[in-house]
């Protein structure tokens, strides 16, 4: 097993690369990448890093020549054969060759395209242009070079017995998760927490306890790196950025309103079974699911990631059965901010009602939380989205009014549009 204090302790070369690999990166990404490859490779988009915790300032504590080596190291990798093998010849979700060999001819010849950095006050402008397929691939390891940059600036100044007692004590308050964890009847996990983990090597030691401690009630990672590394399911589907950049290349209201559904009618020409995921919060859950096709209503289940979770769980309950569908059978994927203390309610209130699994993020990944001297390790709210498309901006309104961007009088326009109300703002975690 890897000392973990040892190696932190011992960063001492020029460059000590935080991402390694061009498949250490999320899931979703690979599978939202071939299907715009597939359907919108021309489109030319900008991504954009966004710091939603100004308290934290990234420019004062990580160095812009350390930032750039990192980055231009990430600019120098391309697929190994191994790894090609892997994504060409693995099962995922139970199908093989689930990357079709036109994507793979297209992806094993990627070099990701250049960045654009700048110092703004205490915090880093950080910028992508390019072709959709391509730029849509430096969000995940752009956030983990930040986070972990950030970690680093804080353990720089710890000594070596303080670095092994600060990992201990993270071990323990994991594992501590886990027993308690144990006892939540069918419980169903994923790891989520690539994209603001605290380090790769603490990812991939967390996954580990993970598989140790819960056994059958792990199911996987989201990180393809360590599900190839540790012969894990890879887990996930599609994420916000689709229907963000589908909507801001639609021509009129009337196209805006029916974007949505466009990428979801996409999707499922190319995925079955649980890729089948709806996630509705883009624009807001409830007139997602009431202006919904019946088509949809058929899919396996709905991932919530904003708002009030047993609230949003509930909608979909409702839903289903408004479209007669069996509640019961549905598969409802719980994915924003949790920690023990909301798995455990949502696991009990739910039971029975409906399927129930957890994709757990940063609180599984970058939980160092009271652990240093005025909580320098805390986790933060780090995104880096798709702010452009072809020239247009994006918007994304969520059921959380918090998590809202894109210009106020476009953000205006999508709520009138998607008739959102009032709605209920929760404490952004991370």
């Amino acid at each position: 097993m890897v000392d973990i204090a040892s190696r932190v302790y011992n960063h001492k070369w020029k460059i000590d690369p935080i991402v390694r690999s061009l498949i250490d990166t999320d899931f979703y990404k690979l599978l939202m990448c071939q299907s715009v490859f597939r359907n919108k490779p021309d489109t030319q988009v900008t991504f954009s890093l966004i710091n939603r915790t100004k308290s934290v300032p990234l420019a004062k504590l990580i160095d812009e020549g350390e930032l750039r080596e990192q980055l231009d190291h990430i600019r120098s990798l391309s697929l190994t054969r191994g790894e090609s093998t892997w994504l060409r010849g693995n099962t995922f979700y139970g199908k093989r060759q689930m990357f079709r060999s036109d994507f793979m001819e297209w992806f094993e010849n990627l070099r990701l395209p250049a960045y654009h950095l700048e110092r703004v006050g205490d915090q880093y402008e950080l910028t992508f242009e390019g072709s959709w397929p391509e730029v849509m691939l430096w969000e995940i390891p752009a956030l983990a070079v930040l986070m972990e940059l950030r970690g680093r600036a804080v353990l720089n100044q710890m000594a070596r017995f303080e670095l092994q007692v600060l990992y201990a004590r993270a071990m323990t308050k994991l594992w501590e998760k886990i027993e308690r964890l144990r006892q939540v009847d069918g419980l169903r996990l994923a790891d989520f927490g690539t994209r603001r983990r605290h380090s790769f090597l603490w990812q991939d030691w967390c996954v580990r306890a993970m598989v140790e401690g819960l056994g059958d009630k792990f199911t996987g990672t989201s990180n393809c790196l360590i599900a190839k590394n540790r012969d894990l399911e890879a887990i996930g589907t599609n994420a916000h950025e689709l229907p963000m950049v589908y909507a801001a290349l639609a021509e009129d209201d009337a196209a805006l309103a029916q974007a949505p559904y466009d990428v979801l009618s996409d999707w499922h020409e190319e995925h079955d079974g649980n890729l089948r995921m709806i996630l509705p919060d883009t624009y807001g859950t409830q007139g997602f699911l009431d202006n919904a096709p019946d088509w949809l209503a058929g899919w396996t289940g709905i991932r919530i990631d904003s708002g009030d979770p047993a609230e949003g769980a509930e909608v979909a309950i409702k839903w289903w059965k408004s479209r007669g569908e069996d509640p019961t059978k549905k598969l409802v994927i719980f994915s924003d901010g949790l920690d023990v203390e909301k798995i455990e309610e949502l696991a009990v209130q739910f039971r029975g009602r409906v399927r129930v699994s957890f994709g757990w993020g940063t609180l599984l990944t970058n939980d160092f939380r009271g652990l240093t001297p005025g909580d320098a390790l805390a986790p933060f709210s780090l995104v880096c989205k798709a702010v452009s498309a072809n020239g247009r901006p994006t918007v994304k309104l969520s059921d959380n009014p918090k998590k809202a961007m894109g210009p106020a009088e476009e953000i205006a326009r999508y709520k009138r549009v998607f008739d959102v109300g009032a709605q209920q703002a929760q404490e952004v975690i991370v």
